[in-house]
């Protein structure tokens, strides 16, 4: 037989690739790693494992360690108390299963935050048996909250904080929703992925300098702001309007609810652009920057337009206005959509 002839040996690069994707294809069919998936989520029996804990294997060795005295001593109550404590075993396996399954998971609230706060996903745990859910887990990397009692035809909030290192889009991983009631010799599990997301915004800058007010102010330079505080009249509420510029004393007499208008809040009279800051600053510290302007410029009930390379918002102001342009900083060089 000629050298030639011997079969080519696979890579061990290629192996591994292969044996991977083996892998993958068993977790997604076995454990439903299949990604996102829509809500609600019902955990039908398919969907949770049951397994037995360490005190549950202990608690079996224990049985059977009773079952040979009782037979090699012939002890009859030996063997009433082994089959005894054996029954409650397997009634606690069924209980355990019993705990999660037919259990409906929705998406709750899933508000955007700044990077570097905690980002909080809201999951509704709801129950529509006629029987009470305890003790349960719902964990994800470093996020872990504990459900004491879910009652009969009930719902049940449960938050997972997770940290925020960049901006963008935040994806929920996915969750380990597990209970070992009641005895805690029974582990039963599912695992979920709920289509959640929750945008981090850009983290504004600590000490921003002054806005730029008006046309063709570059690098932070502010202009006077005279006439900011001017009195210009009633105009009828707006949803976004600053609570501080709300006339309450107005409202009280039982007419619409109105907002104090000042000269200086004239939408337009604070220009954000991207290209009048200098030109020494990295992209992430543009946004951050542009991030503290919005802030106080909100804050400030004033009105604002920003100006980004190939996007424009406003002039407009309120709180709508506010998360827009916070929203394009946070995608800024970004998938528009959660990946």
């Amino acid at each position: 037989m000629l050298l030639n002839d011997l079969p080519t040996p696979i890579p061990a690069k290629t192996a591994a690739i292969a044996q991977r994707r083996i892998g993958g294809r068993f977790n997604a069919w076995l454990f439903r790693d299949r990604g996102p998936e829509s809500t609600p989520i019902v955990l039908t029996q398919r969907r949770v494992f049951v397994l037995p804990t360490r005190p549950g294997l202990v608690f079996g060795a224990v049985l059977a360690a009773m079952l040979i005295g009782a037979i090699n001593y012939q002890l009859s109550l030996g063997f009433a108390l082994t089959f005894l404590l054996a029954g409650l075993g397997h009634s606690a396996i069924l209980h355990t299963f019993r705990n999660l399954a037919q259990l409906q998971i929705e998406a709750g609230a899933a508000a955007a935050v700044f990077c570097g706060d905690p980002a909080r996903f809201t999951l509704r745990l709801i129950n529509r048996r006629g029987n009470a859910r305890y003790a349960l887990k719902l964990r994800t990397g470093s996020a872990l909250t504990t459900i004491d009692r879910v009652d009969a035809e009930g719902t049940s909030n449960a938050e997972l904080v997770l940290p925020t290192q960049w901006r963008g889009w935040l994806r929920l991983p996915r969750v380990t929703l597990e209970t070992r009631y009641p005895l805690g010799l029974i582990r039963a599990w599912s695992y979920l992925q709920p289509d959640m997301s929750i945008l981090v915004w850009p983290r504004p800058e600590p000490d921003p300098p002054p806005l730029p007010l008006g046309h063709g102010n570059a690098g932070g330079i502010a202009a006077s702001a005279a006439g900011r505080d001017d009195f210009a009249g009633l105009r009828l509420y707006q949803p976004g309007d600053s609570p501080r510029h709300i006339a309450w004393k107005a409202a009280a007499g039982g007419g619409p609810l109105l907002t104090k208008h000042f000269s200086g809040m004239q939408a337009g009279n604070v220009v954000l652009r991207w290209d009048d800051l200098p030109p020494q600053m990295d992209n992430e510290s543009r946004l951050s920057r542009l991030a503290a302007w919005i802030e106080r410029a909100n804050s400030g009930g004033m009105g604002w337009r920003l100006e980004l390379p190939g996007a424009s918002l406003g002039p407009a102001e309120g709180s709508a206005h506010r998360n827009a342009c916070l929203k394009a900083l946070a995608l800024f060089g970004q998938p528009q959509e959660p990946a």
